[in-house]
């Protein structure tokens, strides 16, 4: 275990799967974190520079097998579990027992114990830590001395970041009703993680579009909590995921019941008041809230539009579903924790664009 007397300490249990490797490399040039631990059966044995395209202290870290970790958690300030929700249910008990902070980037401690057997298909094993979670989108639920104070952080999932960002600004501000939203959104193949399976093969996605886990997926109860949290409480939401042809990228569309005497301009000024002063998210008009604006950053794109005649509104955010949607925003939600900017580590990212 490498060790940095300036820095926090921090470990990446699962550094080979999609949002572990992200996570590692935002850690790995982060100016107030040392990546100091990273686990990972797969790549056990081998250094992570020669997996990954990173520098630094990082580079140099041989890898450890899960097992082999186990004992060592505590020796990190900060674990960031990049797991399965199962294995981070069996983990994150045993990292605070030995003394470190916990970012789940799983699903294991977002919804109340109830909601996991039809969510998740399993009963939850740690009911007791799910009370003690601090469920946080910075920029959507206060962060302030709950994150300051927290030990076990559950980070929102990728889709219920970009769906809760769409939504929030108009129903907070009154312009929509709480009852009927709608959500479309679409990712890619990245969000599904790194498993490889015949469905998410180049043959099989390639050139092919569709829609999965119809009416069940698990994101669609959590942003019913995500809005709840932010003050602006929403009746039963109808999310429908789709997969698209592209690696990365979440684009959420959301359709609300616009409210009496509500307009365009009420939609887009709540869009433009929402942002203000937060530091990831930015304003478009509709049609330019894209992908291409967004991929490899921690940014979050808004834009509304609506139309009195036919009594809809309609909001768009799109995100980097393995960034803001996954391991920028746990890095984020850990800037909180220990005390740093919100900015730091996240804000140099440049994206990409044709």
């Amino acid at each position: 275990m490498i060790q940095n007397v300036n820095k926090v300490t921090a470990a990446v249990v699962g550094v080979s799967g999609y949002s572990g490797m992200e996570t590692a490399r935002i850690l790995s040039a982060h100016p107030g974190f040392s990546l100091a631990m990273a686990v990972s059966d797969k790549w056990a044995g081998e250094r992570l520079g020669d997996r990954l395209a990173i520098s630094g202290a990082g580079a140099g870290l041989t890898v450890t097998g899960q097992a082999d970790a186990l004992d060592r958690l505590g020796s990190a300030a900060v674990v960031f579990l990049c797991t399965p929700a199962e294995v981070s249910m069996d983990l994150a008990p045993r990292a605070l027992a030995a003394g470190a902070r916990v970012v789940d980037v799983s699903g294991a401690f977002r919804l109340p114990a109830a909601a996991y057997p039809r969510w998740y298909g399993f009963t939850h094993s740690c009911p007791e830590l799910l009370a003690e979670a601090v469920y946080s989108l910075p920029e959507a639920i206060g962060a302030g001395d709950r994150l300051r104070q927290a030990r076990l952080v559950s980070n929102p999932g990728c889709y219920a970041t970009a769906s809760t960002l769409a939504v929030l600004p108009l129903l907070a501000a009154g312009v929509i009703e709480r009852d009927g939203i709608v959500i479309d959104a679409k990712s890619g193949t990245t969000g599904a993680g790194r498993k490889g399976t015949e469905d998410f093969s180049f043959s099989e996605v390639d050139g092919d579009f569709r829609a999965y886990r119809v009416l069940r997926h698990q994101h669609t109860p959590e942003i019913e909590r995500a809005l709840a949290l932010a003050g602006a409480p929403s009746g039963l939401v109808t999310l429908t995921a789709h997969l698209l042809p592209t690696r990365r990228g979440i684009l959420a569309t959301a359709y609300g019941r616009l409210r009496p005497g509500k307009s365009a301009e009420d939609a887009a000024q709540a869009i433009k008041g929402f942002v203000e002063g937060r530091a990831f998210l930015r304003a478009a008009k509709p049609d330019a809230v894209r992908l291409q604006a967004v991929v490899g950053t921690n940014r979050a794109l808004l834009g509304a539009d609506a139309d009195a005649e036919r009594g809809v509104a309609l909001s768009f955010c799109a995100i980097d579903n393995l960034v803001k949607g996954a391991a920028g925003q746990a890095v984020q939600n850990a800037n909180f924790m220990f005390g740093f900017e919100e900015t730091a580590g996240l804000s140099g990212f440049s994206g990409s664009a044709p």
